[in-house]
């Protein structure tokens, strides 16, 4: 990022340059392993790769959103996920049943032939079809480890060699996700006539009053997705009545109350627990340790947690013991509010 700021002026001319007579070519990528909540390998693309990221999402953002879902929750502003549970809960309001389906590798799943075609259906400049194609085709091979080869109807031997796998990490990748799961949401609610459906990245969940309308939904969109080369966890898509509360992205909804999940609750009290000592020693400021307690704060405050939070940051206190400087004695107690 540095590196093109000096001269900043002088490198996006040449950006412009490359774009308009189409010699840009995508640079490597950085890569590293993040493992929390899960393991995911993240790719970093160079900043300049970035800025043209952003320029080409400034176009095709307005031409393709216009047609997503409206209960397409992830990434996209005005949306995110506290609006997604809080219409998970509007939902368990209305109906006796919900059914929870998500994809297997959904990013290292994603087919570059299927991905361009369904851009190719709204996109009619040539040169952005051809940008968002080198883009797209920067991702081949990289999730290549995370993806474990399935062969769908009419397949032969050469499919496993379709280019695949959008890296996790480039704001693209992210939109792109909803453009490829965009057929698959106008067909839950327009043939399938499903009204209480919505999505988060590849989290998705369908109500009805009727067990059995759920698993025959189930059935009709495990074969759906095989036109778009991705299948869904058989063992957590289960139909689950929504009294008993339903896990939905880190909470569990309730038709009257949300919970945090028990491992995000543990989860929590490792970090902050981590942030703490950090502080402690002197590797942190209290002002980054705030800033960790208060984004935890403002993510659970979501859910019925007032008890929670108390026990969590309680132990801050205990912690210091009485030889504590009375500041720092002060300032833990002034987190739990």
């Amino acid at each position: 990022m540095a590196g093109f700021e000096h001269q900043v002026a002088d490198r996006l001319l040449a950006l412009q340059a490359a774009l308009r007579d189409g010699s840009w070519q995508p640079c490597p990528y950085v890569h590293f392993k993040i493992h929390s909540p899960k393991t995911r390998l993240i790719s970093a693309a160079p900043f300049a790769d970035r800025v043209v990221h952003h320029a080409l999402c400034n176009v095709m953002v307005p031409l393709l959103e216009p047609g997503f879902h409206d209960d397409s929750y992830a990434n996209r502003t005005g949306k995110g996920t506290h609006r997604a549970v809080d219409r998970f809960q509007q939902l368990a309001q209305r109906y006796r049943y919900a059914l929870r389906l998500d994809i297997v590798r959904h990013f290292p799943s994603i087919d570059h032939g299927v991905l361009t075609g369904i851009l190719a259906q709204r996109l009619t400049d040539p040169g952005l079809l051809s940008l968002a194609a080198r883009i797209i085709g920067s991702g081949n091979g990289i999730l290549e480890q995370e993806y474990a080869m399935v062969y769908f109807p009419g397949d032969d031997l050469w499919a496993a060699l379709r280019p695949r796998g959008l890296p996790i990490g480039n704001l693209t990748s992210q939109f792109w996700s909803n453009c490829y799961l965009n057929p698959l949401d106008q067909f839950i609610r327009r043939q399938l006539r499903c009204f209480g459906y919505l999505r988060y990245v590849d989290d998705m969940a369908l109500f009805s009053d009727s067990k059995r309308q759920l698993w025959e939904w189930k059935a009709a969109i495990v074969e759906r997705l095989q036109r778009l080369r991705l299948t869904v966890h058989g063992g957590s898509a289960q139909v689950m009545p929504v009294a008993s509360g339903v896990p939905w992205l880190g909470f569990v909804v309730h038709p009257t109350h949300r919970l945090l999940k028990a491992r995000k609750a543990v989860e929590a009290t490792r970090h902050l627990g981590e942030r703490f000592g950090a502080w402690q020693s002197g590797a942190i400021s209290f002002a980054e340790f705030d800033a960790s307690v208060q984004g935890w704060i403002n993510h659970v405050r979501y859910a019925d947690t007032w008890g929670l939070r108390g026990e969590v940051l309680g132990r801050f206190v205990w912690e210091l013991g009485e030889s504590a400087p009375p500041q720092k004695i002060f300032a833990v107690r002034a987190l739990r509010g």
